[in-house]
Parts: C-alpha cells; sequence; structure tokens
C-alpha cells in the first residue's frame, strides 16, 4: 500500500522532491547541523574551558571533574537515546526533536554566561559551584544529542519516497561534519579577531594570558542562542511524520517501546547487529577521517593548530558531496555494499595513507625515523596509557621515559629483558640516557610538606617543584641525544613542515591564508585527508537509511538510536585516547590504527554474514 505524504503525493512513486519535502530537508538538517555545532564547540575548547573551571582546584578534585567533563561530551550519549528515543515512539518526531533542540541549544548558551572560578577577578565566581553546573550542563548537551539524530534521520526517512530514502537522509548525514567545519570556522574566526583588538588578561595566578583564553571563548557558545531561535521556528513549522501518524491513527503504537525493542529477543538482536555490523565500524571510519586526523596532525606531527584546521576544513569542503552521493547511489545497489566497501577500503589503506601523510607534512620527523630508539625496561615497570581525560599520572621509570619520547614523536621499540627494580633506559643509537622512578620524589615531597604543616595546594606544588628539578636534566639528555640523531626539536615550527603563517596582529585578514594552499605539499595533504573523508562519506551517507529500515515503526526511534550512538559515542568517542595509548605503548606512530582497522574489519565480516540488505523494504509495512 502507499502512503500519502504531506504533500499528497505517494511515498512510492519517482518523482523530483516537492517544496514540502525540500521543506522537510531543511528544517531537520538545519537544526541537527546546529546542535553538532554546540556538541562540538566544547570538545574543540575543552582545554581552554578546563583552565577556566577545573585548574584552581586541588589536583584529585580536578581530575574527577575532568573525567565527569569527559565522560558527559561520549559515554552519556546511548542514554539520551534510550530516554528520547521511547519518548519519540510515544509522543511522535517532531515534538522530541523540538524538546532536544531546546536542551542542547540552550545548555550551549548557558556554558557561555556560566563564571568561571576566576571571572573578573573572581568578582563573579561560583566557586565549586561552576565546574558542577558545567558538568551538568555537558550532560544535557550528550543527553540532547542521544535523542536529536535519530528523530532527524527517522522524520526525513518517514517522508521520503520509497526509493529516494539513501537520497533523502544523506543530508541529515552531512550534519555532523558540517556542524564541526562551523565550529572551527567560528573558532578560529573568534579567536583571531578576539587577540588581535584585546589585550592580554593577568589571570588569578599573576600570568598573562590571551584575550580568548579570558573569555572570547565564550563567544561562540552565546552565538548559538541565534542559531537556536532559527531552529525553533523552522521546525515549529513542520507536521508529524506520516509514518507515525499513521500508527497513531490506527491504535497501533508501542505502549511500551524499550521493553518491546531490547525485551524481546527478535528486536534486540537486531539492535545487536545493527551496533557490531553496521555503526562500530562507521563510528571508527568517521573519528579517523576527521577527529583523529585533526589528532594526528597536530598532536603527533606537531603541526600547528591554525595549520591543521585549514588543512581538516578543506577536506570537509571538498569531501562533504560524498554524503549525497553515496546516499543516492545506496537507493540503486543497497545500503551494505557501500558501508562495507567504504570500512574495508579504510582498514586496507589507513597505513599507506598515514605514512604518505607524515612523510609529506613532516619531512624532517619522517627522516629521523630511520635511527633506532629503544626503551630498556622491566616488564613490571610498563603500564598501558590509556588516559582519555589528561589527568592520569605514570610515574614509572618505563613510563616516563615512553612519555618524553611519544611527546617528541618518536618511533621506538620496547625491550623488556631489564631485571626487575632496574631503571628503564633510552637507547639512541649508542648513546644511553637513564630514565627515573616518580614514587620515591612524591613521597619524599609529601613528606616533607607534612612535616612542614603545608596545606594540599602547597603540597602539591612541592611535588610538582621537586618533579620538574627531577625532569629537567632528564629531559634535556634526551632532547640532546635525539637531536644528535636527526629528530626535530618539535617545541618550535619544525623546518619543513607544513605551516601557513598568520600574524595575529593582522587579525581577521588572517582568514585570507586559508587560500594559502597551492603548493605540492599542502595540497598533497589536503588530497590525503579528502580520501580520508571520501571513506566517511561511504559509511556515514547511506547509514541513516540503513538503520531506520532495520526496525519496525513502532519501535524505529528507540530502535535505531542505541546502537548509533553506543557505536558512535563509544566506539568512535574513545578512538583518539585508545589510539595514543597504543601508539605509547608501542612506540609506533602509525599503531594507533589498528583501533579503527580491527573495528572496521569487524563490522565488515559481521555485516556481510549477518545483517539483511534494507533498501527495498517498505516502512510503512514493518
Amino acid at each position: 500500500m502507499s502512503i500519502a505524504n504531506d504533500a499528497g503525493h505517494t511515498v512510492t512513486e519517482r518523482r523530483p522532491m516537492t517544496a514540502e519535502e525540500k521543506k522537510v530537508i531543511l528544517a531537520s538538517s538545519a537544526g541537527t547541523i546546529f546542535e553538532w555545532y554546540d556538541f562540538y564547540l566544547y570538545g574543540s575548547l575543552a582545554a581552554t574551558i578546563g583552565a577556566q573551571f577545573f585548574t584552581a582546584y586541588p589536583e584529585a578534585t580536578r581530575n574527577v571533574f575532568a573525567l565527569l567533563a569527559f565522560a558527559a561530551g561520549f559515554l552519556v550519549r546511548p542514554f539520551g537515546a534510550l530516554f528520547f528515543g521511547r519518548l519519540g515512539d510515544l509522543i511522535g518526531r517532531k515534538y522530541t526533536f523540538l524538546i532536544t533542540i531546546m536542551i542542547m541549544g540552550v545548555s550551549t548558551f548557558l556554558v557561555g554566561c556560566l563564571p568561571s572560578y576566576d571571572w573578573f577577578n573572581n568578582t563573579l565566581s561560583m566557586g565549586w559551584l561552576a565546574p558542577v553546573i558545567l558538568i551538568g550542563l555537558r550532560m544535557a548537551q550528550g543527553l540532547a544529542l542521544g535523542g536529536e539524530y535519530g528523530g532527524a534521520a527517522i522524520y526525513v526517512a518517514e517522508h521520503a519516497p520509497q526509493n529516494r530514502r539513501g537520497y533523502f537522509t544523506s543530508f541529515i548525514q552531512t550534519t555532523a561534519t558540517l556542524g564541526l567545519l562551523l565550529s572551527l570556522i567560528v573558532i578560529m574566526f573568534t579567536q583571531i579577531y578576539v587577540n588581535a583588538n584585546f589585550p592580554e588578561v593577568t589571570n588569578a595566578a599573576g600570568g598573562k594570558i590571551t584575550a580568548f583564553a579570558a573569555w572570547g571563548w565564550r563567544v561562540p557558545f552565546l552565538v548559538s542562542i541565534f542559531l537556536l531561535i532559527i531552529s525553533l521556528y523552522i521546525r515549529l513549522q513542520m507536521a508529524e511524520s506520516p509514518a507515525f501518524q499513521k500508527m497513531k491513527e490506527e491504535g497501533a503504537l508501542s505502549k511500551a517501546p524499550l521493553k518491546e525493542t531490547f525485551g524481546q529477543w527478535s528486536n534486540a538482536k537486531i539492535a545487536l547487529l545493527a551496533l557490531l555490523g553496521l555503526t562500530a565500524g562507521q563510528a571508527v571510519i568517521w573519528y579517523t577521517g576527521q577527529f583523529y586526523a585533526l589528532f594526528f596532525l597536530q598532536s603527533i606531527l606537531k603541526i600547528d593548530s591554525f595549520t591543521a584546521n585549514v588543512m581538516i576544513a578543506w577536506s570537509l569542503v571538498l569531501g562533504t558531496g560524498g554524503f549525497i552521493f553515496f546516499g543516492s547511489l545506496s537507493d540503486k545497489i543497497g545500503r551494505k555494499p557501500i558501508i562495507l566497501l567504504g570500512c574495508l577500503l579504510g582498514a586496507l589503506t589507513y597505513f599507506p595513507l598515514f605514512d604518505l601523510l607524515v612523510k609529506t607534512a613532516n619531512p624532517a620527523l619522517y627522516k629521523a625515523q630511520e635511527t633506532k630508539v629503544t626503551v630498556v625496561a622491566s616488564a613490571s615497570d610498563c603500564s598501558f596509557q590509556f588516559n582519555p581525560t589528561g589527568t592520569v599520572k605514570f610515574t614509572n621509570s618505563c613510563d616516563i621515559a615512553k612519555q618524553a619520547l611519544a611527546s617528541r614523536s618518536v618511533r621506538y621499540t620496547t625491550d623488556l629483558t631489564a631485571a626487575p627494580g632496574t631503571p628503564a633506559v633510552i637507547k639512541v643509537g649508542d648513546v644511553i640516557v637513564t630514565s627515573f622512578d616518580a614514587g620515591p620524589i612524591t613521597t619524599a615531597a609529601i613528606a616533607e610538606a607534612q612535616k612542614g604543616n603545608l596545606d594540599a595546594k602547597k603540597t602539591e606544588a612541592l611535588i610538582a617543584a621537586k618533579m620538574a628539578e627531577k625532569m629537567a636534566p632528564f629531559q634535556k639528555s634526551v632532547a640532546e641525544s635525539l637531536g644528535k640523531a636527526g629528530y626535530p626539536d618539535v617545541s618550535k615550527p619544525v623546518p619543513g613542515a607544513v605551516r601557513i603563517q598568520i600574524d595575529p596582529k593582522e587579525g581577521l585578514a588572517n582568514f585570507a591564508k586559508m587560500f594559502d594552499i597551492f603548493d605540492a605539499q599542502k595540497l598533497t595533504i589536503i588530497g590525503i585527508l579528502t580520501l580520508l573523508v571520501i571513506y566517511v562519506t561511504m559509511v556515514y551517507g547511506p547509514i541513516a537509511a540503513a538503520l531506520v529500515e532495520l526496525f519496525p515503526t513502532r519501535i524505529r526511534y528507540s530502535g535505531l538510536s542505541l546502537p548509533y550512538h553506543i557505536g558512535n559515542g563509544w566506539f568512535g568517542g574513545l578512538l583518539p585516547a585508545t589510539s595514543f595509548a597504543i601508539v605509547a605503548q608501542t612506540g609506533d606512530l602509525y599503531a594507533g590504527l589498528w583501533y579503527p582497522i580491527v573495528v572496521a574489519l569487524m563490522t565488515v565480516v559481521i555485516g556481510t554474514l549477518l545483517v539483511p540488505e534494507t533498501y527495498k523494504r517498505d516502512i510503512f509495512k514493518n
């Protein structure tokens, strides 16, 4: 049976997109872009925000706050999927994602308004309440995002002609990338303008920080209120989806969508296959092609943030059309072949592509990796350095040696044949540098602090001073030995490394430098990054249609949202921290790629064998 949409057309006929359908896509996509913009702002400015809200507290408290803020961003998303998924199956798609966009927009605006610890010399300080409220707002963002995507994707899919669902929903798939791009542009624009036109600010510790770090970071958050108003206006003009309306009129809505979705194995099995056979692989390809690529440029190749952001921005501009292309193609040949091929191509080509990226972006570092560097240590002295919040302390001599090398992007191997209790050593060619164990230093400092009746903050400062006293000569010896072996000094611009030079005094005129890309080095890098984005569009363009088609209408919102947000919030969100921990553990700059490769190959196998092809399904009948 054919179902008429709001414009009076049946969903099965082949025809051009109607004005009403264009409005549906515009309204859903615009709002979702703004939601992703809001969500990515915090991630992009986490270090700046942390300095405003967390650093005034003792280290133990600061670590708890940092961990909670991190967890809220990714781990909370599936809980939002459960809550709003249930709501969407009970009261409708339209009203649910009206609620989610309100929560996201208001939470983001309030982050920009929230007084920090020493805002305006402490006159507007809220003390410990400020970071607690900040974490609450971040949790609200995560929960809202957990409900937004499913609602937008389903709403568009249920308005689409049956043979064009991939094409229609592909516009929703562009929103995450466009939201990221919008956030990067607004942050760069604000940072350049504020720092060029406003003086540095003295913080509570007496140090100087830029105007952007002091207060300018709030501007992108405050701007979000205008985006919220636009989104609400557009979405209030929308009608409920025809599929949900039909179910409601027939009295066929689920009374307990969560129980029906996850309490019945026939439906729970679909959710599990959607997670492992589609969204897990899609997520790691997405995060590798955009977030990990940016992280790799900045943290491993030591490319300055402006240059790295420009390279990524151009790749997003050039590659974003792929979402529409592959979404439309999936209407003709199916969802699975494109999604699984994208996963397979990523798994097969990541190593050569990232190798070419290193060789092109930082040739001196690439050449230096020919020098053999080895950490010789006892197996019991080495930890797996998984540190998603950046606050975990690794104090054994092996860990300190590895951190010293990883921070300089050194490629090294580990020899675990040293006797227990022996301090780790770094061998750079024929030169040996002995590491040290921080435990005794910390213990001695604490004893000294107790003897002098020092409070927690002064104790922490004493420990830091003692560590710095020991660390300085060690770091100097490491730097000298690596320098003699040809490793560049990554603490300053590396000769030959890609760089777009800007002058803060020129203000917004620096934006013209975004077009300073027309040389072989920069174009090659953009080409590599664009190919990574094309993989992203292959796996992400058809995924919304595939997920919508897997679940019956009565439990579609609940069923779709959870596997999507576990895949993207957990498998994808943890990727940068997991991959960097693997790099630190192995000493291989490319070893972190094994995480997305293994997950992508798992999805290829499970998706090929167990996930059904759905592109010909009539979603009004299941």
